[in-house]
């Protein structure tokens, strides 16, 4: 199990090029916290570090949006809140998605965890009393 601690968001990028060494050949992330707990930001920080040049948001509405890291890498970030049924997940292609050799990065998979793959990487991100936050994996 890996463990990062972020102090606060001047870090974030630090946190996130470590976060993405420790876990190198990892295609398939699920994001876990509480709303609020910094799942977005985080998963932005790592887009920054992929390369990715567009402005990363959360894909609450969309539930997915895709974006390039600078070495042509797709990389899928899902946001799985507004899902009510699993049907939907599959409406939008989404073992395409998994299947594309991409980088897949979820938020609130827990709707969908029946779904989720055997090698998916479960990641958590719990705000502390002080502010900082700890992602461990």
């Amino acid at each position: 199990m890996g463990k990062i601690s972020i102090q606060n968001i001047s870090c974030i990028e630090d946190a996130a090029r470590e976060f993405l060494r420790q876990t190198q050949g990892v295609t398939v992330y699920a994001f876990y916290g509480r709303m609020g707990a910094g799942k977005t930001t985080f998963i932005s920080a790592v887009c920054s570090v992929l390369g990715v040049g567009d402005e990363v948001a959360s894909p609450t509405f969309t539930i997915v949006n895709e974006y390039r890291a600078s070495d042509g890498t797709p990389v899928f970030h899902f946001d799985f809140y507004r899902i009510e049924k699993l049907s939907e997940v599959l409406d939008i292609g989404y073992e395409e998605y998994l299947d594309s050799g991409g980088i897949c990065l979820m938020e609130w998979p827990e709707k969908i965890e029946e779904l989720l793959p055997e090698d998916v990487l479960r990641v958590s991100i719990v705000e502390e009393e002080d502010g900082s936050r700890t992602v461990t994996f």
